[in-house]
């Protein structure tokens, strides 16, 4: 599989959507992986949100996938929740939509994707889990929150050297209606091209 419908997305992502408020809420993204770039260490974000089942996915996704489009190396994107329940079918849906090569790995209540973003790379491995599960980095990372519940509700985050709100309104509201899959697309979309504009500003 190539990967040129992806790059056609990024493509055609406008970063004059985002206004001048919300790049104020991006920056710490910004400078905590400038930070860490500038020191030569890797990169670790785990993107946080209650149930890790929609928008904690998406943004690591497209957070991994605009790293590899800038050529920021040693970047290992994560994502968890509050609790864990599974990864919505419309979240991987949408990203296969979007040019990413989604497999299910294993079915079940919580099921496992791969989720295959530049021909080169590992895939990610998409599944619900709490923020401390094994599967993600216990420290020297940065915890983005996506969710205002999630970060609210969880005021503390072992391990993390720096705790980023960046929160997205979720598209489960939309979850049975007609609009369903616009609004997913429409979510993922501004989750890319804010992932865009951040990796944009990495000085390498």
């Amino acid at each position: 599989m190539n990967f040129e419908a992806i790059e056609s997305v990024i493509a055609g992502l406008d970063i004059q959507t985002i206004d001048a408020e919300r790049k104020r809420t991006l920056q710490p993204l910004v400078d905590y992986i400038q930070s860490q770039v500038k020191a030569g260490e890797s990169v670790r974000l785990n993107f946080i949100c209650t149930h890790n089942s929609r928008r904690s996915h998406l943004s690591q996704v497209w957070a991994q996938a605009m790293a590899e489009h800038f050529e920021i190396n040693n970047v290992y994107c994560y994502s968890g929740g509050t609790e864990a329940t599974a990864m919505y079918p419309m979240a991987a849906q949408t990203l296969s939509d979007q040019g990413f090569d989604v497999r299910t790995l294993a079915e079940g209540s919580n099921p496992i994707y791969a989720i295959k973003y530049a021909a080169t790379a590992q895939p990610l491995i998409g599944f619900s889990k709490t923020w401390d599960d094994d599967f993600n980095p216990t420290s020297g990372f940065a915890a983005i929150m996506t969710c205002s519940s999630a970060d609210q509700g969880c005021p503390f985050i072992a391990g993390a050297d720096k705790r980023i709100p960046i929160t997205f309104e979720d598209p489960k509201a939309f979850d049975g209606t007609p609009q369903q899959a616009e609004k997913y697309a429409e979510r993922s979309l501004q989750i890319a091209t804010e992932m865009y504009l951040v990796f944009s500003l990495i000085q390498k």
